[in-house]
Parts: structure tokens; C-alpha cells; sequence
């Protein structure tokens, strides 16, 4: 036990060595703000609260007391929302409590070990939902780009919330922070561009910042005050705050946040396919508190966001596969025509560079060589391919930085720092590489990241960079970094490449017979199913691949109308088949294949003539590939429509008046959420589709909740204002 104990340090007690493993979640305090209430259950009574609860909520005694015996309506208004399945986002009620009494905002959650976690806070002034979202809203989604977006996302932020400076902050693939956009008041140094090394986020803040989606620090300078008693009658160990909105900062972040002259905070998560892509990070140079319905509407604005990010950066990959359908058919077209698919590929009316922002790209082809743009030389080439040809066989391999990663290959720094390349074919170096130059460039800093912290004599002196004067690193020997959708660019790019090699192979086996133990031999090798037939269907070859994919105990197979029986739809594949032989029109379509008491396979067969002219055909090639990732998109895409019907059905009770609101601003985020989803379906290559669907589902699901609960909770507040009009405490 002790071992685990020094691994992770209680909250407080790290220092900048071991921040990463501060159990910043066992907090055992909380802000001033508000007051904080632990009941057991059923009995509801209070067993732990924060030591300002009596005073902040004008009792004379709290802990110990059950909640029907506490002045005002507190228990009342809880427990309709009791549901002790309710994992979803804390509840909010609008109550009543003290002597005097005074109006409450109240979130309750459960934590993870049992009872009821109540956080109060001042009642806050009611919000016109409708103009505040409506045309946020629609400002987000018709945002074109990530930086309109992002550019927008600040300034929305900034219009509703009232903060001197806000951030919209970018993590990079290392976890690196980047302010990305930026709107603060006249007089403040402007951030944008900087950027922040991981460290000054650690590990557990950044799982915190993916659960709980909204942070507000009100006054860097406060004074904790403690839960008592600290450990849980129920548990007999610290609460876990990962849920609570008044949970206690971490002091490591309080000092840096001092080190920035910032006095208040705003964080709000940015989530793109479940993962945290970046901050909306408010800055105030005065104290500053916000209630809980602008919490809410910052939650809602986020996640649509959040919901665009994906449209945008899926966009971005359907581009890429626009042209590789481009690119498919100059190919075919130039095998026509030319007899070879090879010129399409350099075709500079539509240059292949293009879709990747290259500077130059070679083809390595049966041990030729052709380029186009900016190389290096022919040797320098084969030298490349070497070097990938001993990595792990992958559909696209990329470095920014090859001479960094390769040292023998450093003097190819300036024209090749940044290499991605694609398999052409199942043989070892046949592919297609890009490249791009060296771009020296400086990186601004929030601080030196190399000393990210100094330590004095005592704790107290304990203290991340003290200095966040902008500094400049040159970074040398790198290009530009390959974005996830070059990436995808190039693997779909080389995997179309491949398709119409082995399409050409399958054509020259059948023109050139005398070559044919050559090319049936590369055929053969090919780890994609490939059958060929004569022009009357009669099976000439079938590789390795589409034997094994056979059940046990397939008879011989000796013209093409005798692989009906191995499919689920014999019928609709002997219609296919008669019309790929009697007609020549080529075929593409999903089959299932007849499995081994297992369920049946789906497979995408392409099927077309061999015709070097009009009049006939030579024969016909058919090549199959696992469909598997595209039934499972499909299966996504059901889920995704039914994820958006269930969550445009109200989880709450709401009035017609207020059932319009919900259905209003409800219809602007499913059409955010539609918008993205078609982005994906049509942009982004099949296996990642479920997984990319599947966050925007969830991201609708969560936002809908919010909704409502923001919806109702809005009405009640109305109705209270309207029918009691009773006094109000703000801050």
C-alpha cells in the first residue's frame, strides 16, 4: 500500500515531478462559491457537507440533519429526479432554503461509491435560451472551416460568457497545446499562436476534462473549505469528485494560473470522437463567477462545436476521396488509350501532389522509377524504399522528420524531411512516395518548455514556469506534419492503385499468355481474392487468396456460373454473371459468401471485361474484398438515425410552451449532428466510420440531456419568478 501511495500523491501534496499521478479527484474541498451536501439513502440525511453549508444557506445546523427537516422546499424538489440508474448529466433543480430563505440553483449526481452528491450555488437571473442559442447555433454550423470555427467558437464564447480572453486551445498528436484562436479586451498581449508543452496539462486533469465538460474557478485567490468530516461514513475513504462543479483546484494550477496574473476561469472540453481535442479556456483578470444555465449553454455551444470539428476535418478526407475516384478512372482511361495506367498517376491537370500538399512524389513500379515535382535523386529514391521495405508492412507509413529518424538518410533533410508512402501491390517495393522539404520555423512558447518548473527551500516556493514571456525555439529538420487526412489521402490513393494493378496484371496475363507462369506468379501472391475467366466463362486462374476463402469441400470450380452456389443469392449472382458474359457490362456489388457454420461473410465483388477493342471481349476479371467494415458502417449509420430519434424525445416533463423551446433549439443541434454525419459517411474511409459516428451519437445524446434539463429548468425558474417573485441573492 505504501507503494501506491508515493506513486500518487494526494491532492496537494505533488509537487511538479509527480503532478501526473495527484489524485486532483480526492480533492476533499471545495470553492467558496457554493456548498456542498452528501446524503445517505433512503433516509436522506446529510452525513457530510462543506464547512460553510450552514452559513452559505442561512441554517443554524446542517450535517447530521435529514433534508425534510431543513428550512425551505429542498428535499421537495429533489426527489422526483431520485432515478438511482441515473449515470447520465447531474440534475438541476431551482429551490428554495433558510431562514431567511433565499433561492438555490442545486445539481445533484451520485459519485461512485453511493448516496447523493447536492452542490448549491446562488440562484442565478433567467436567460433567453432562444436568443442565446438559436443564432449561436446557427453561426457554428455554417461555419466552412476549422479556423472560421474556431475563430467563431471565441467569439461566441467571449458575447455570452463576458471574459477578458478566450482560447480556443488545440492538443497536437503529442499531446502539446496550441492557442488556436483568440478574442481578448484592448490592452491584453495576445496569446495566439503560443504554444503550451503537455506537461503543463497532466494525464488525470486531462480524464477529468473528457467526464466533466465545464470547470469554473472563480478566484484563484480562495480559501478551500474542507468536507467534514473528510472521509465517507458510507466508505470510510475520501469522496470522489470527479463530478462536482465546486471541487477544489489543484494547487499547482492555482500557482500557474497566479504566474499568468489570470484571477478567474472558464474550461470548457472540446470532444471529437470521444477524445479531447482541445480547450475553450476563458481567462478573467478580475474574479468572476457564471451560474449554472450559462454553464449549461457553454456545454450545448461545445458540443456543437465539437459536432462541426468532425464534419470539418471529414470534409477534408471526402475531398481526397473525390479525386481518387478522379484518379481511378483517368487510370482506366489511360490503359485504354495507352495501354498502361502509369501516365494517369503523373497527370498534371490533376496532380498527385495535390491532395496531399506535396512537394514531389515517385511511383516504384516493377523496379522503375517515375516522378513529378520536387525529389531527391533516383539513388536517394531506392535508398527510401530500402528503408520502408524493412519497416512493418503497413497500408501507409509517414515521418516528418526523416533525417531525424533515419540517420543515414540526413542529407535528405532539406528536400525529403517529410515522407509518406503506400503500398502499391503485395510486393515488397512497389510503392507511391511523397515528399515535402524542410521548413524551418520557429515555435512560440508560453515559457521556456525545457524548464518547466523551478523548486525553492519549501513547498510553498514550489512553482510551474514563473516566466510566461513568449520563447522561441527554431526547429530544424522537419516539414510540415502529415494531417490525419493526408494520411487518409494516401492510403486510399495506394489502395486504388493497387486495385487497378492487379486489374492490369489480370489483363496482361490474359493478352500475354507466353508471360503468363510470370504474372499468374504475382497474381497468385496477391493477398486479395482474384478470379479470372475467358471470354466465355470458363475460369483461366484463381489466386491463393480466393481458395482460401472457400469452405471446406468446394467442388472444382470450372466457369463462373459455378461459384453461384458458394453465395447466399445464387440467383442474383447467376443475373449478374449473364449479363457480365452476354452483355459485358462490368459489376460491382456486395455479396454474401456461404460460411462454415459460421455466419455469412459480406463481400464487395468488382467484376469487369477485358476488351483491348470494341467489338470483344478477351475476358473477365473479378476481384473480391472483405466487406465486413462496410456492414459495420451500415449497422453505425441505423444506430446514429435511431440515436437522433431517441434524442428527440424529451427525457424531462415539459410544457407546451416550453416543449416548442426544446423542439426549436433541439432541431438546430440534430441538424449540426446530420450535417457531420454525412461528412462521415461520404468522407471518411469505411473502418473508421462506426467509431466517428458513434461519437457524434453520443455527443447528440449527452447535448439533448443538457438540453432538456436547461429547458426545464428554465420553465421552473420562470414560473417561480412569475408566481412568488421572492428575493434573490446574486454574486
Amino acid at each position: 500500500m505504501a507503494a501506491i501511495a508515493s506513486s500518487s500523491p494526494a491532492f496537494g501534496t505533488a509537487d511538479l515531478s509527480n503532478c501526473e499521478r495527484e489524485e486532483i479527484h480526492l480533492a476533499g474541498s471545495i470553492q467558496p462559491h457554493g456548498a456542498l451536501l452528501i446524503v445517505s439513502e433512503p433516509d436522506h440525511r446529510v452525513i457530510q457537507a462543506s464547512a460553510n453549508a450552514a452559513e452559505f444557506l442561512n441554517l443554524k445546523r446542517v450535517l447530521g440533519v435529514p433534508l425534510a427537516e431543513i428550512d425551505g422546499d429542498l428535499l421537495i424538489k429533489i426527489l422526483p429526479h431520485l432515478d438511482p440508474t441515473h449515470t447520465g448529466a447531474p440534475v438541476a433543480v431551482r429551490c428554495r432554503i433558510g431562514e431567511p430563505a433565499a433561492d438555490y440553483d442545486g445539481l445533484i449526481h451520485r459519485p461512485p461509491d453511493g448516496g447523493l452528491v447536492i452542490e448549491l450555488e446562488r440562484a442565478g437571473p433567467p436567460i433567453d435560451l432562444s436568443g442565446t442559442l438559436a443564432p449561436a447555433l446557427e453561426r457554428i454550423r455554417g461555419a466552412g472551416s476549422l479556423r472560421a470555427l474556431c475563430d467563431d467558437a471565441a467569439l461566441l464564447f467571449q458575447q455570452r460568457t463576458g471574459y477578458d480572453r478566450v482560447m480556443v486551445y488545440r492538443f497536437d498528436e503529442e499531446g502539446h497545446g496550441e492557442v488556436f484562436s483568440e478574442r481578448h479586451v484592448p490592452g491584453l498581449e495576445s496569446y495566439l499562436g503560443n504554444r503550451y508543452p503537455s506537461s503543463d496539462i497532466p494525464q488525470m486533469a486531462r480524464r477529468l476534462y473528457e467526464r466533466q465538460r465545464v470547470r469554473v474557478l472563480v478566484d484563484v485567490g480562495y480559501q478551500p473549505v474542507p468536507i467534514e468530516p473528510r472521509l465517507s461514513p458510507l466508505t470510510g475513504r475520501d469522496l470522489d469528485m470527479s463530478g462536482c462543479f465546486l471541487r477544489s483546484m489543484s494547487p499547482i494550477h492555482l500557482q500557474y494560473l497566479k504566474n499568468m496574473g489570470v484571477r478567474a476561469t472558464l474550461v470548457v472540453s472540446l470532444v471529437v470522437g470521444g477524445k479531447l481535442w482541445g480547450l475553450v479556456a476563458c481567462h478573467h483578470y478580475l474574479p468572476r463567477f457564471i451560474h449554472f444555465e450559462l454553464r449549461a449553454i457553454c456545454e450545448l455551444l461545445a458540443e456543437a462545436i465539437a459536432t462541426r470539428i468532425t464534419a470539418l476535418e471529414s470534409f477534408a478526407q471526402s475531398q481526397s476521396e473525390l479525386f481518387v475516384q478522379r484518379l481511378e478512372q483517368r487510370m482506366i482511361e489511360s490503359i485504354t488509350r495507352e495501354g498502361d495506367w502509369r501516365p494517369a498517376i503523373f497527370d498534371t491537370a490533376q496532380s498527385i501532389l495535390q491532395p496531399l500538399a506535396a512537394a514531389g512524389c515517385a511511383l516504384i513500379y516493377e523496379g522503375q522509377i517515375r516522378t513529378i515535382g520536387e525529389v531527391p535523386s533516383t539513388q536517394d529514391i531506392r535508398a527510401i524504399a530500402a528503408w520502408l521495405d524493412g519497416l512493418p508492412r503497413s497500408l501507409v507509413t509517414s515521418t516528418a522528420s526523416l533525417g531525424l529518424d533515419v540517420p543515414h538518410l540526413a542529407h535528405l533533410t532539406r528536400e525529403a524531411s517529410g515522407v509518406v508512402a503506400a503500398p502499391i501491390s503485395d510486393h515488397r517495393g512497389e510503392l507511391l512516395i511523397w515528399f515535402r522539404p524542410e521548413r524551418v520555423h520557429t515555435v512560440t512558447w508560453g515559457g521556456d518548455p525545457k524548464k518547466p518548473f523551478t523548486m525553492g527551500d519549501t513547498p510553498a516556493d514550489l512553482s510551474p514556469r514563473r516566466s510566461f514571456a513568449k520563447w522561441h525555439q527554431v526547429v530544424e529538420g522537419t516539414s510540415d506534419p502529415w494531417t490525419a487526412a493526408d494520411l487518409a489521402a494516401a492510403r486510399n490513393i495506394g489502395q486504388t492503385v493497387a486495385d487497378i494493378v492487379l486489374q492490369f496484371r489480370a489483363v496482361r496475363t490474359l493478352i500475354a499468355r507466353e508471360q503468363y507462369e510470370q504474372f499468374s506468379g504475382q497474381l497468385d501472391a496477391s493477398l486479395q481474392p482474384v478470379l479470372i475467366s475467358d471470354a466465355d466463362g470458363h475460369v483461366v486462374l484463381m489466386n491463393d487468396a480466393f481458395r482460401a476463402m472457400l469452405p471446406a469441400g468446394t467442388p472444382p470450380l470450372g466457369h463462373l456460373e459455378d461459384l453461384a452456389g458458394l453465395f447466399v443469392e445464387s440467383r442474383d449472382f447467376l443475373l449478374n454473371v449473364a449479363e457480365l458474359l452476354d452483355y459485358g457490362r462490368g459489376w460491382r456489388g456486395e455479396v454474401l459468401l456461404r460460411g462454415s457454420g459460421n455466419a455469412p461473410q459480406p463481400l464487395l465483388v468488382r467484376a469487369d471485361p477485358v476488351t483491348p477493342s470494341r467489338d470483344r471481349a478477351l475476358g473477365f476479371v473479378l476481384i473480391f474484398s472483405d466487406a465486413t467494415d462496410r456492414r459495420t458502417a451500415e449497422a453505425a449509420r441505423t444506430r446514429f438515425q435511431e440515436g437522433l430519434l431517441a434524442s428527440a424525445r424529451p427525457g424531462v416533463r415539459l410544457d407546451s410552451k416550453s416543449d416548442l423551446l426544446h423542439e426549436k433549439l433541439l432541431s438546430a443541434l440534430v441538424e449540426n449532428a446530420q450535417l457531420a454525419a454525412l461528412e462521415i459517411t461520404y468522407g471518411v474511409e469505411t473502418g473508421r466510420i462506426a467509431e466517428l459516428l458513434e461519437g457524434v451519437r453520443q455527443s447528440m445524446l449527452r447535448t439533448a440531456e443538457v438540453l432538456g434539463h436547461l429547458v426545464q429548468h428554465s420553465a421552473r425558474t420562470t414560473r417561480s419568478e412569475d408566481g412568488e417573485g421572492g428575493s434573490r441573492n446574486n454574486t
